[in-house]
């Protein structure tokens, strides 16, 4: 007697460890993808940071290697200004300062870059001034040489070419304390509410509280970087400034004497075109009439406005 085949015999067994291998085999290979991507980023920023700092490690090398040429000559300039019989103070302040910036870390980053090139160029105009003061000397000290053969007939020419020599001096001094003063640009002034809200001139008496002026400090490569005492006057029609010692006005001398400001900010001036603000608060009621308001640092005027009140 035959016995019966079972009716599933002959079917094949299902290939799960098959799919099972396939599977871990996609979720490695997506590993090993994300991986490699992450790898590559990684190393492609460190790429670019490294291309930064080379970068800024190069323009600090050129800067530094500026600031030692500079040293070098402000070296020379003093030995011969001083054996021709010239003033070496301003030299000798700015060997100071370089000898400073030499001795400083060499770990700067751009800003502080940027700063010290600004600084190398006045530095390096000095030297350009000194070489026409140099060659001025040597004139004179020739003078000087061949006066002491002929004294009576060279005594008028010595005492032009020292009048010369002093009255560029001065001019050159006074063009260089014109040429950096500040200058006051963009002066803005509105009418400020309890609220906040900001009016335009003209100005209704009853409607105005404070007042706010705003201004950019124009670029001025020739003043130095130094700390400002920056006021504000507000004249009337009059011409009388109106003052609150209370509320941070005070003094200062314009013009050899004694005048009141309304108010005063201190600053740091680093050339950067500030913006400044100022609000200030009267705490009574304006007159009718025009009011002019100036703008002061040092004892001399940097930009001017008015406003009117009805």
């Amino acid at each position: 007697m035959t016995t019966p085949t079972p009716a599933n015999a002959n079917k094949a067994p299902e290939p799960k460890n098959t799919n099972k291998t396939g599977i871990i085999i996609g979720i490695l290979s997506v590993i090993v993808i994300v991986q490699s991507i992450k790898i590559y980023l990684d190393y492609q920023e460190k790429v670019d940071v490294k291309e930064e700092l080379a970068s800024t490690e190069e323009d600090l090398a050129s800067t530094m290697q500026r600031l030692n040429d500079v040293n070098a000559e402000l070296d020379l300039k003093i030995t011969e200004i001083a054996k021709l019989g010239g003033d070496i103070t301003e030299l000798e302040k700015a060997k100071a300062e370089v000898m400073a910036e030499l001795k400083r870390s060499n770990t700067r980053n751009s800003k502080a870059i940027k700063e010290l090139k600004d600084r190398l160029e006045g530095y390096e105009e000095l030297l350009k001034l000194k070489d026409d003061e140099i060659d001025k000397l040597k004139s004179v000290n020739k003078e000087l040489y061949s006066e002491n053969r002929t004294l009576k007939t060279k005594q008028n020419v010595l005492n032009d070419s020292l009048n010369r020599l002093t009255k560029n001096k001065d001019e050159l001094a006074t063009k260089v304390a014109i040429a950096s003063q500040l200058k006051a640009e963009n002066i803005a002034l509105v009418s400020v509410s309890s609220k906040g809200k900001e009016k335009e001139p003209p100005f209704r008496k009853k409607q105005l509280e404070k007042i706010k002026i705003e201004f950019t400090i124009a670029d001025n490569r020739v003043a130095p970087i130094e700390g400002k005492k920056i006021l504000i006057r507000v004249i009337d029609e009059n011409g009388q400034p109106i003052f609150d010692t209370t509320k941070g006005s005070g003094t200062f001398i314009l013009e050899g004497r004694e005048e009141f400001y309304t108010a005063a900010q201190e600053i740091l001036f680093d050339n950067t075109q500030q913006q400044l603000a100022f609000v200030y608060d009267k705490g009574s009621e304006y007159t009718a009439g025009t009011y002019r308001v100036e703008i002061y640092t040092d004892g001399y005027l940097m930009g001017t406005t008015q406003f009117v009140v009805r």
